[in-house]
C-alpha cells in the first residue's frame, strides 16, 4: 500500500539537499517550486543522479542547472510548435485542395476512397465532435444555411475543424489511387506516398508533446520516420550526420525533416539561427540529449 504523505517545499528541498542536489539560492528555488511540481522538474534532474535507485546526486549536482535545462526544453518546444504550425497549415491547405478538386467536395467521407474504414469511422467520429461544438461562425452559418443536408460541411470547412494528428490519418488512410496523395507528397518534397505519412506522424506527435508541455529534452521518440536516399531538395551531404535507425528517437531527425519541410514552405525561414540561439544561451545543455549531429548548422538542409 502507498503511505507516502505530500511533502512541503521546505521539505522537498531538505530531501533534495539530502541527496545531494546543491541550491545556490534558496528563496528563487522555492518559488521556482511553488510554481512548478517536483516531479516536473524531476524529469529534469534524472540524469544528475548516480544512484537512479537511492536517487542520489553525482557531485556537483546544481538546482539552477535543473531550471535551466527546464526552461530549454519550454522555449524548444514553443519554436517546435512556431514551425509545425506552418507544415499543418501547408498540409492542411493541400490535402483540401488537391483532393477535394480530384474527388469533390466531401471525400473524407467516403469510404471507398480509404484502406481501413474502422480508422475512418474513428476519425469521423471525432470530426463531428469538433464541428458540434465548434463556434466557428463559418460553421454555424453552414449548419444554419443547410439544415436539410445531413452531409458534413464541404472539406475547407470541416478539415479547418479538425487536429494534425487526425489530418495525417486521414492523408495515410487514404487509398493510394487517389493521385492527389502522390502529388501532396511531391509538394512537400516526399516525392511519394510512401514517405510522407511517416513524417506527418512524427511532427503530429512532436505537436502533442508541445500542445500538453511534455519534456522534449533527452526523450526517447516512440514513433520512426522513412528517409529519403537521394531527396530532391537541399539534405544532409556527410553520410556520417545522416540519421541511423537507432537514432530516429531522438529528436534530431524529426527536426531535421522539418526543417527540409519549411524549405519549402517558407524558404527564408530562421529556423535554424533560432534553435543555434537556443544552444548557445543554455550553454549547460548537452546537444547529444537530442541527438544532434557534429557540425549540423552546415548541413545543406540547415543552411
Amino acid at each position: 500500500m502507498f503511505t507516502k504523505k505530500a511533502f512541503t517545499i521546505d521539505q522537498q528541498i531538505a530531501q533534495l539537499q539530502e541527496r545531494g542536489l546543491q541550491f545556490d539560492n534558496l528563496k528563487k528555488a522555492k518559488k521556482y517550486l511553488a510554481h512548478i511540481s517536483y516531479y516536473r522538474l524531476g524529469e529534469y534532474w534524472y540524469v544528475m543522479q548516480a544512484d537512479k535507485e537511492k536517487h542520489l546526486f553525482k557531485p556537483n549536482s546544481i538546482f539552477e542547472d535543473v531550471v535551466k535545462l527546464y526552461n530549454f526544453d519550454a522555449e524548444l518546444r514553443l519554436l517546435l510548435f512556431e514551425v509545425i504550425e506552418k507544415i499543418e497549415i501547408s498540409v492542411r491547405t493541400k490535402l483540401i485542395y488537391h483532393v477535394s478538386h480530384e474527388i469533390d467536395p466531401w471525400w473524407f467521407q467516403n469510404m471507398e476512397l480509404f484502406t481501413d474504414s474502422r480508422a475512418l469511422v474513428k476519425t469521423l467520429a471525432n470530426l463531428e465532435d469538433e464541428i458540434s461544438r465548434s463556434k466557428d461562425p463559418t460553421i454555424k452559418n453552414h449548419l444554419k444555411k443547410h439544415k436539410d443536408d445531413k452531409r458534413f460541411p464541404p472539406a475547407w470547412k470541416s478539415l479547418e475543424q479538425t487536429s494534425f494528428g487526425a489530418l495525417s490519418k486521414l492523408y495515410g488512410n487514404l487509398k493510394h489511387t487517389v493521385k492527389a496523395k502522390d502529388t501532396i507528397a511531391e509538394e512537400l518534397g516526399a516525392v511519394n506516398h510512401t514517405y510522407l505519412p511517416s513524417w506527418l506522424q512524427s511532427i503530429a506527435q512532436i505537436r502533442n508533446y508541445c500542445a500538453h508541455h511534455s519534456r522534449l529534452w533527452n526523450r526517447n521518440l516512440p514513433g520512426t520516420v522513412k528517409l529519403l536516399s537521394n531527396p530532391p531538395h537541399p539534405w544532409i551531404r556527410e553520410k556520417e550526420n545522416v540519421p541511423k535507425q537507432h537514432e530516429f528517437q531522438k529528436l534530431y531527425v524529426h527536426m531535421t525533416l522539418m526543417k527540409y519541410m519549411l524549405n519549402i514552405i517558407q524558404p527564408d525561414n530562421n529556423f535554424k539561427n533560432k534553435l543555434n540561439d537556443l544552444f548557445v544561451k543554455y550553454d549547460n545543455v548537452d546537444p547529444d540529449a537530442l541527438g544532434m549531429k557534429p557540425d549540423w548548422q552546415n548541413e545543406p538542409v540547415w543552411k
